[in-house]
């Protein structure tokens, strides 16, 4: 659905690019999540796949046509829901509805199945008369995906969709998103929350100022990197002597009776393996790897996710 190769991007008088050489193909159907802290270049990044940004180095294709010269056929099968709210606060709902149904130039024997369609899947449904200006913020959010619903698109952006919202509002859109994809939609959802991800997604890129970190399922982001994290917990620290000898594999701290390695790979956890049965070191707990996705951005950027 997505491809794109070598992308970069600087905004004008800017010392840095904030999108930097980067490459992704994105599937069709897929639920991708693509995570990042605020001003690691998502939103840059969904601006440019939009037709918001130019594209001023490399190359996109989506649903086989190029950027820019196809972008009002790709603009035809897609729809952005924005971070901002994308509506009149002055106008209800429904007439939010219809005016961006007028917008989209939706021929008017469509007009209300299409309108029908998003109030249900928003569930505003009991909102069409209200102002927008005073539904709650989760409405609002709602009110924001039923607008980016009503062309019907095969690809749906979604970023940062659930910012600022309360608990119970943040759990109806991440169903809502769950339904969507379940109809064949591709979505590209943004997040800076690891727990939406590892709830929603079937695939997760990972964006760091403006580096692609990693790419794949869960799974494969979790268990198939090519060092993890390791803590072992000795039932008794080690001798001055033993010490020694456990230090000549790089990067093994200890401290008392527990070895830590920010980084290692899986020769070094079977050399220490080896020299903890030679030297009669009992292990009484053994961590290897990452329990969840905010371990592993933490390990591969030293931050948090959210900052």
């Amino acid at each position: 659905m997505i491809q794109i190769e070598g992308l970069s991007f600087r905004y004008p008088g800017a010392k840095r690019d904030v999108i930097r050489e980067l490459s992704l193909r994105i599937r069709q159907g897929s639920l991708f999540g693509l995570l990042g802290p605020n001003g690691s270049g998502k939103t840059t990044l969904i601006s440019i796949l939009t037709g918001l940004l130019p594209l001023l180095s490399g190359k996109i294709r989506i649903d086989g046509k190029a950027l820019p010269s196809h972008l009002q056929e790709i603009q035809v099968g897609s729809a952005l829901v924005p971070q901002e709210y994308a509506f009149y606060p002055r106008l209800s709902v429904i007439e939010n509805l219809l005016f961006f149904g007028g917008v989209l130039a939706i021929p008017a024997h469509e007009l209300r199945g299409r309108l029908t369609e998003a109030l249900a899947v928003a569930g505003l449904e009991s909102f069409e008369s209200v102002r927008a200006e005073h539904l709650s913020g989760g409405l609002k959010r709602r009110l924001n995906l039923a607008i980016g619903l009503l062309n019907r698109p095969q690809l749906l952006f979604l970023d940062e969709p659930t910012v600022g919202i309360d608990p119970q509002s943040r759990h109806f859109i991440l169903d809502a998103v769950k339904r969507i994809n379940a109809r064949g939609i591709t979505v590209v959802y943004t997040t800076h929350y690891m727990e939406e991800a590892e709830m929603l997604c079937d695939e997760i890129g990972v964006l760091d100022d403006g580096r692609l970190l990693a790419c794949g399922t869960q799974e494969q982001l979790l268990n198939n990197t090519q060092s993890r994290e390791l803590t072992v917990t000795l039932t008794a620290a080690p001798t001055a002597q033993q010490s020694g000898i456990l230090s000549t594999i790089p990067g093994l701290g200890i401290i008392s009776r527990e070895l830590r390695m920010a980084h290692c790979t899986e020769t070094d956890l079977k050399r220490l393996m080896k020299l903890l049965a030679a030297e009669g070191l009992d292990i009484c707990r053994l961590k290897y790897g990452y329990r969840n996705l905010e371990e592993l951005f933490l390990q591969m950027t030293g931050r948090q996710l959210r900052n």
